[in-house]
């Protein structure tokens, strides 16, 4: 397999699928097409290996099957390896969890437009509008009850790490670099989530990158 990602310290959906992969346990190469620089545009238009998703990233190769974006990546890994891997083996926890990805798959654009993934950088005190602050206290609300319900096994939001927090791991990095208050139980669950080893690779490789996006490193104002 062939995991095609973005820079690893703005793009959100490529770190999503790169821990996918990792989680699937099947051996994958990764190739890194660093965005919006000089020649993106040509890339995106002229490679035969982003063509499916029309120059979009992620996409993943495996053989003759091409999947892309991150949902449909999971899910095709998941049928891959057994959906155990991905999902809670409890019917309510699992119904809870699919519901927690579609939502973070289709929701949260104001945090998303105005609290870009940036790895690297620490921004305290971001410009925050009411319907950002809304969507932190959404993301919250869920986090606290998959981990009421169902967290007794383990760290993660439903015990063992899975689908649910490979989704929300971009949101994770977010909070931590626009110094986001979180409540004590959040504070464990992204301490959890980032000292993570395949997490801890990610941001290595992201701090080492030296290809930089100015509209990613300036937050929106309000």
């Amino acid at each position: 397999m062939k995991l095609i990602i973005g820079n690893k310290n703005y793009s959100s959906w490529s770190l999503r699928a790169w821990l996918a992969c990792k989680q699937s346990g099947l051996h994958f190469e990764e190739l890194t097409v660093p965005m919006l620089g000089e020649d993106w545009q040509h890339v995106q238009t002229s490679s035969e290996e982003l063509a499916p998703s029309h120059g979009k990233v992620p996409i993943l190769w495996d053989g003759e099957a091409v999947v892309w974006d991150s949902l449909a990546i999971i899910d095709y890994l998941a049928d891959k390896v057994g959906r155990d891997r991905f999902w809670p083996k409890d019917e309510a926890a699992r119904a809870m969890a699919r519901s927690m990805v579609a939502e973070m798959h289709s929701s949260y654009l104001p945090l998303r437009r105005t609290l870009p993934m940036n790895v690297r950088k620490r921004i305290p005190d971001a410009p925050m509008t009411d319907e950002v602050r809304a969507d932190i206290v959404r993301i919250l609300t869920l986090w606290a009850e998959a981990r009421a319900r169902f967290g007794k096994g383990g760290p993660f939001l439903f015990g063992t790490f899975g689908a649910a927090d490979l989704i929300y791991a971009p949101v994770v990095s977010r909070f931590l670099t626009y110094g986001i208050g979180v409540p004590g139980f959040a504070q464990a669950y992204m301490q959890a989530v980032w000292e993570h080893d395949w997490m801890q690779a990610w941001i290595a490789a992201a701090e080492a990158e030296e290809w930089v996006i100015e509209q990613y490193e300036i937050p929106e104002k309000s």
